[in-house]
């Protein structure tokens, strides 16, 4: 077969906010272009996991390649790079749109631009990629399309005479997508003279043919039986398969400049596959690594502990398994004094955390305790050392630290009107900084905040859409750590520090969750024989305090009268007696107080 030229290649991705119809569309181009029967197709074609078909997001990057053939006769050959739907998989999304020219930016004409459709649109733009507008369900009765299209352009900038009205549901406009594409998307720059250069965008793991590869050629021509070199891990591997998904795959004797296909060699381990990193030939010397590779970083800290009729060697077998087919999940093993042996793991995000576990105990049959989420800090020292940490137990005494920051975040919100004054309250108690406001439409406002990403890990999401009756929306980036008066509260019962029951806090928060977790505690831990004192400190300093008052044996139920002397000596010798009990006395905590302070508001 030879290979097609590539001004008839066009490579594009969809994006979208969640449920704006980015799959179904894809579906309808698969069948507009014949790549999967009428016998075979089913809704959500492209989504192969029961996770993403339930959630209605794409959680792995996909690919198809479609022939499509115009009026005139002529063959092209497009390739659709389906990328994540979530912004904790935003560097991945990133090296996806770095594989394309175009991008169809989907719009759901019933609600309009939403907070993660203005953050897809700005990668898109960095990537310098052609962006073709897709207003979607226009088909329904009470969508807004004129509303839509200013927001569009208000938002955007996009002209709203370059959009495309589509039902991707009925397939109403469908058929003037694939038209579009080959009219505004350009073909790909590469040359095909030029040494090999391939980008990765994706892999996953293969029990029986190792690691598999997405990658899109850049520059030059990979043969099978060649050696490659990955740039990042300077690892060497012969290629003993290559090819494009129809969505099957198809095997093929090469891949040239400006083609999106995938590789198999024999790679058995997927932490040396990395998103984003640069492929080239062995022999070649003088070859420059494509720009914009970096290694994924996690943000989100959890623990995860087996539960009732889970061991901890089953769930470090299931956790290997899976980071055969996600590299940018972390794990080491943590003992707590409550839930036993398990393991600190690394994710990318919120969602990401969710999805490990519930892939853990759907797949696994695991039954799993989680921690509550928790981020990185950077500490400076007096000594001028720096590193970060992910518990408080790692955390250096208050005199040798001279600076402690916390990673931020800059939050794009979209909100009707009658719901900003809720929001501004939610956000100012998050400690948010206010950044932009302004009006999209007469009832629509965007803002713009900086926030802490740990006031964001808990309950954020779901406060925002109470306080807006579910019509706001919420998008965030990353912009780096930034110094803030964050303190250790130590717990302390009768006088010892208790580590796992340890939080960082900004100093403002410290006397309303210290009141709030000794009040907790005290409710859990039942009553000894001697009195139990719960503490909260900051730097040995106590700033809330509860008692569980000891259980007290009558000791003067044997006396029948006689003199009061005889009764206050029983009851000095009970009091010495419960003196001694409380200095050499263990208090036995029940795991509930443990899972008490990771449930705190």
């Amino acid at each position: 077969m030879t290979p097609p030229d590539s001004q008839n290649i066009r490579n594009f991705s969809i994006i979208a906010h969640i449920d704006h119809g980015k799959t179904t569309l894809s579906d309808r181009l698969l069948e507009i272009t014949h790549a999967v029967s009428k016998r075979e197709m089913q809704e959500q074609v492209l989504d192969t996991m029961d996770l993403e078909r339930e959630r209605g997001i794409t959680i792995k990057s996909h690919f198809v390649c479609l022939s499509y053939t115009d009026e005139k006769g002529v063959e092209y050959i497009l390739n659709l790079i389906d990328t994540p739907g979530h912004i904790d998989f935003n560097y991945e999304v990133s090296r996806s749109l770095a594989a394309c020219e175009g991008a169809l930016l989907v719009i759901d004409s019933t609600q309009g631009v939403e907070a993660q459709t203005v953050a897809n649109t700005y990668l898109a733009m960095e990537n310098d990629l052609v962006i073709i507008p897709v207003m979607n369900k226009i088909d329904l009765p009470n969508n807004e399309l004129e509303k839509s299209l200013n927001q569009m352009e208000n938002i955007i900038g996009i002209g709203r005479e370059e959009a495309l009205l589509v039902s991707a549901k009925t397939g109403q406009g469908v058929d003037k997508i694939i038209p579009s594409i080959i009219e505004r998307v350009p073909p790909p720059r590469g040359d095909r003279s030029k040494p090999l250069r391939a980008l990765i965008f994706d892999s996953w793991f293969d029990s029986y043919r190792g690691v598999i590869i997405l990658v899109k050629i850049i520059d030059g021509v990979l043969k099978k039986g060649e050696k490659i070199k990955f740039f990042s891990t300077n690892t060497f591997y012969e290629i003993d398969e290559l090819g494009i998904f129809t969505p099957r795959s198809k095997p093929l004797a090469q891949l040239s400049a400006g083609e999106v296909g995938y590789i198999i060699g024999n790679i058995k381990n997927i932490s040396e596959v990395k998103i984003g990193d640069t492929i080239t030939m062995v022999k070649e010397k003088n070859v420059q690594p494509l720009p914009g590779f970096k290694e994924p970083q996690t943000m989100v800290f959890a623990g995860f502990y087996p539960g009732e009729g889970s061991s901890h060697e089953e769930l470090r077998d299931a956790i290997e398994k899976l980071i055969l087919n996600d590299s940018s999940l972390k794990f080491e093993p943590e003992t707590s004094p409550a839930l036993g042996i398990g393991f600190r793991c690394g994710f990318l995000g919120l969602l990401h955390k969710e999805i490990i576990q519930e892939r853990l105990e759907r797949e696994y049959n695991l039954s799993i305790i989680s921690t509550s989420p928790s981020v990185r800090y950077r500490v400076t020292t007096t000594k001028a050392e720096v590193f970060e940490i992910e518990s408080p137990s790692q955390l250096p005494p208050p005199q040798n630290i001279r600076k402690i920051e916390e990673p931020f975040i800059e939050a794009i919100i979209l909100t009707p009107e009658e719901y900003l004054g809720n929001i501004l309250k939610l956000l100012q108690n998050r400690r948010g900084v206010h950044k932009k406001m302004e009006y999209i439409s007469t009832q629509r406002i965007y803002l713009t905040y900086h926030l802490p990403l740990a006031e964001v890990l808990y309950d954020f999401f779901n406060k925002l859409k109470s306080v807006s009756e579910g019509y706001a929306s919420f998008d965030y980036e990353l912009k780096g750590f930034i110094e803030s008066p964050l303190v250790k509260l130590d717990i302390l019962i009768n006088q010892q520090p208790v580590d796992a029951l340890s939080l960082i806090l900004h100093r403002d928060k410290t006397y309303a969750v210290g009141n709030q977790l000794t009040s907790k505690i005290k409710s859990i831990i039942p009553r000894q024989l001697f009195e139990v004192v719960i503490q909260a400190a900051i730097n040995n300093r106590v700033i809330a305090k509860t008692i569980v008052k000891s259980l007290r044996k009558n000791v003067l139920a044997k006396c029948y009268g006689g003199d009061i002397t005889r009764k206050m000596k029983l009851l000095e010798k009970q009091k010495k007696g419960k003196k001694r009990m409380k200095r050499i006395g263990k208090v036995d905590i029940p795991q509930e107080a443990f899972l008490a302070a990771m449930e705190l508001d």
